[in-house]
């Protein structure tokens, strides 16, 4: 079957079904804490309703921490502002005399100490999303939820399509913005430039020590440690940018993917259409909003099976379908330092503009990361469909982020592109 010979009656009723279901889940389930117990209702509420057509579904559990990935934001917060004013207190008090060229001598490497491990562990977990604070929180259980959809003939290709079940501590950053204010990236900017700015004058404090600089150098020894005041100040928003006892509803962000999966196979049965060569898979992971920990487990126990099994896969993720033209297929991911499939994600973008989504491009997560970047570096090929205002979006990881803001266009806009991407695949 073509896109166009597909009904698009079973697409809106499924578009109808996903806002009830969504609504539905959030005030049945609650909070759905990245690896909590809600998590794992709602995917067997999934489940349920996916047992009626498919052939084969099931979990794969798996260990992870939620609180690891974003914690340190408190922890490096706390030890920057102690170091700063703990040292200028000691240092008015004569702690530091006659170490040094000046009392501040030693407080500029205990600050500049502070500082550059805060950036380089800020670095590790968010630039390069490397579990580097895991080994310091309790592992807990959580789960991956698959179903399969075989075809009529034999195995030749696979689409993935991936939805995370979980939803995000809220960013109090964006939960105090609003649709024409935001604070996230300025606040972060000054933050990280404030310490790097601060790492900066550490090191150049200390060499002034044992080098002659002049007047410029006098001025580093005598005055610069106050511009750490400015860092401890600047770094507080830091401090609390994540409300780790509050969880976002996730409407958007992100039960639309994890339906968008659901609805992928849903929309097949009910249209009647049997694929000849192409298994699908609807992953509702869990674990994404941690570090992407739910796909790197499944990508790392699967890769084997995706890459070597001389079975054609592709995953496609599906990521908050919200603002009406912002939706795009991402070709870069994790801070735009991995590479998604380009093959695959120019198919998805053909795919779409099939569908008659002419506005959708190829875009780039600048800022954070998706699921499909995790199947990337594990040599999977991906890519992520989303539509979300990249400011960011008003609601993104905040308490607004519910079911009375879930926009049906958009999300039939994106479960078009998934069939017309689906049905394509197997014609190919």
């Amino acid at each position: 079957m073509k896109f166009n010979e597909f009904p698009q009656a079973v697409v809106n009723e499924n578009v109808d079904w996903t806002v009830r279901e969504i609504t539905n889940v959030i005030k049945r389930y609650g909070p759905r804490e990245s690896g909590n117990s809600n998590c794992l209702a709602a995917q067997k509420h999934i489940k349920k309703e996916m047992d009626t057509f498919c052939d084969e579904t099931g979990f794969e559990g798996y260990k992870m921490n939620p609180k690891a990935f974003l914690h340190f934001t408190k922890t490096v917060s706390v030890a920057t502002i102690l170091a700063v004013v703990v040292c200028l207190l000691l240092t008015y008090l004569d702690v530091f005399d006659n170490i040094g060229k000046t009392a501040f001598f030693l407080p500029q490497i205990i600050v500049g100490a502070v500082v550059i491990i805060s950036l380089l562990i800020a670095f590790i977990q968010l630039t390069l999303y490397k579990p580097f604070c895991d080994i310091f929180y309790p592992k807990k259980d959580a789960n991956n939820f698959y179903a399969k959809r075989a075809p009529k003939g034999e195995v030749k290709k696979r689409i993935i399509i991936s939805g995370h079940i979980d939803a995000a501590y809220e960013c109090r950053h964006t939960r105090y913005s609003t649709k024409k204010i935001h604070l996230m990236f300025p606040l972060m900017a000054a933050t990280i430039g404030t310490l790097a700015i601060s790492a900066v004058i550490a090191i150049i404090s200390v060499i002034a020590n044992f080098v002659n600089l002049g007047a410029f150098g006098d001025f580093m020894l005598d005055w610069s440690f106050h511009f750490h005041l400015l860092t401890a100040v600047a770094i507080i928003p830091l401090l609390f940018y994540v409300d780790f006892k509050t969880v976002a509803p996730g409407a958007n962000d992100n039960l639309t993917g994890t339906y968008a999966a659901v609805c992928a196979l849903r929309m097949l049965d009910m249209a009647g259409v049997e694929l000849e060569n192409t298994e699908v898979v609807a992953l509702i992971n869990d674990g994404e909003e941690a570090g992407l920990k739910g796909i790197k487990a499944w990508a790392k126990s699967h890769k084997d099976e995706y890459v070597n099994s001389g079975v054609e896969t592709y995953a496609l993720c599906v990521d908050t379908l919200a603002d009406d033209g912002y939706l795009k297929v991402f070709g870069k991911d994790m801070n735009s330092r991995v590479k998604n499939d380009a093959f695959f994600t120019n198919f998805v973008l053909e795919a779409g503009k099939e569908t008659g989504a002419d506005e959708m491009k190829i875009g780039s997560v600048f800022k954070g990361s998706s699921d499909a970047a995790a199947f990337s570096q594990a040599g999977i090929k991906a890519t992520t469909l989303a539509a979300m205002d990249p400011a960011p979006a008003y609601y993104y990881h905040n308490s607004r982020d519910n079911y009375d803001i879930l926009n049906p266009e958009v999300i039939k806009k994106g479960y078009n592109v998934v069939i017309a991407t689906i049905l394509n695949l197997d014609n190919k």
